[in-house]
């Protein structure tokens, strides 16, 4: 029997391929920032949001857009201007946003089911509404990050540098932290709060090992996102299993795979070139003979 006939999985897989393809093209952004984890704190703030959105009977994931933006606007703010470092205000946004997202869920009259969702991922429950939500910023953020890609490159890279070439340093910072927060918020259908960070950083990691160029990462990065998202689906609707540790067992199944093969691929070449070597100075140096003259 086909799965896919019913209109549920059809919104979990159109769901899943585009955030397979959103979350890598921001991912190497953080990547690059080595802000790789930041996802983990926003995406417990975007739980807060959760919780109220249940507490108020509003949409749980248009309630979350709002919490994971402000939170990741609070957060690059205290980067930027303030005292207390980065890795600290994370902190304070990780167990912050935590904690207020199960209070909130608990005050509300939603079950532990529903959190169970939000923590790990539930597509198949995906609503219309809620697929509508990821295919609108799932489209904002492939086109900011494409069209906008050599100035984030250059502020990502060195932004010192960025800022005397007189970039908008400050509005392109800020443009990559409510990217992250959207991603996240889109992402959490899919793999959950607890694993959003997975699918932003894996795939930019596992075409690290075989790309070299900025473009070409990112490229690789969005079609492993893909492989990964459409992949994860059709394995948890065939072997019953959670989606969202599905597509990211099957992020990392790829990292592993492709970094035993380039770690293969480089050993072979490091044994060869010797031998290689050997044979190209034969052929230039021939040996010497003595000649004599008489």
């Amino acid at each position: 029997m086909d799965l896919f006939q019913y209109d549920f999985m059809l919104r979990a897989l159109v769901g899943a391929l585009v955030i397979g393809l959103a979350a890598p093209a921001l991912g190497i952004y953080l990547v690059q920032r080595r802000l790789a984890l930041i996802g983990d704190g926003i995406g417990h703030v975007a739980l807060t949001g959760v919780g109220a959105g249940l507490l108020l009977n509003r949409s749980p994931v248009l309630v979350a857009v709002l919490a994971a933006t402000l939170g990741a606007v609070v957060v690059e703010v205290v980067r930027s201007r303030g005292r207390t470092s980065g890795d600290l205000a994370l902190a304070l946004l990780f167990y912050g946003g935590i904690a207020g997202g199960v209070m909130l869920v608990g005050l509300s009259d939603a079950s532990s089911a529903s959190l169970n969702s939000y923590l790990f991922g539930s597509l198949i429950t995906t609503s219309p509404a809620d697929l509508v939500t990821i295919l609108v910023l799932g489209a904002v953020i492939l086109v900011a990050m494409l069209a906008l890609r050599p100035a984030l490159f250059a502020v990502c890279h060195d932004e010192e540098y960025a800022r005397v070439s007189g970039l908008p340093v400050r509005a392109l910072n800020l443009l990559i932290a409510v990217g992250t927060a959207w991603t996240v918020t889109i992402a959490m259908r899919a793999v959950g709060v607890l694993l959003i960070s997975a699918l932003m950083v894996v795939p930019v990691a596992t075409a690290q090992q075989v790309t070299r160029g900025f473009r070409s990462t990112m490229a690789a990065a969005m079609a492993l996102g893909l492989f990964a998202a459409g992949a994860g689906v059709w394995v948890a609707a065939t072997a019953d299993t959670a989606p969202g540790a599905s597509v990211v067992l099957l992020a990392i199944a790829s990292f592993l795979v492709v970094a035993l093969a380039a770690a293969a691929w480089r050993a072979l070449r490091a044994r060869s070139r010797p031998v290689a070597e050997a044979v190209v100075e034969a052929v230039v140096e021939p040996p010497e003979h003595e000649v004599t003259l008489r």
